[in-house]
């Protein structure tokens, strides 16, 4: 699986107060099960994504979930964010969801 290190610092931040979740994704992490993609040039392609949704609004990561969504065309995003459900990649591409 590949995510981004904005997704990651999300989940961490969801999972304070369990312990068991937080462990499973540092194991994931240590493991290489979970890989990052460096989203560092494409800054202006997630700014651009943040902007256009901002009635959501959306936040850094899933502005980041979606630019990577765009850049790997076959990915399935896996999450439990509704608001996937109204994104769009490269304008009006359904996200297919796990």
């Amino acid at each position: 699986m590949v995510t981004c290190e904005a997704v990651v610092s999300e989940a961490f931040f969801l999972l304070r107060g369990h312990e068991v979740g937080a462990q499973g994704l540092r194991n994931m992490l240590t493991a290489g099960d979970l890989l990052l993609a460096g989203l560092g040039s494409e800054m202006r392609q997630v700014m651009a994504l943040m902007n256009r949704y901002l009635s959501v609004p959306m936040s850094y990561a899933d502005a980041c979930l979606v630019r990577l969504s765009e850049t790997v065309p076959q990915s399935v995003v896996a999450t439990l964010d509704a608001d996937f459900k109204v994104y769009r990649r490269n304008g009006r591409q359904v996200i297919p969801l796990l």
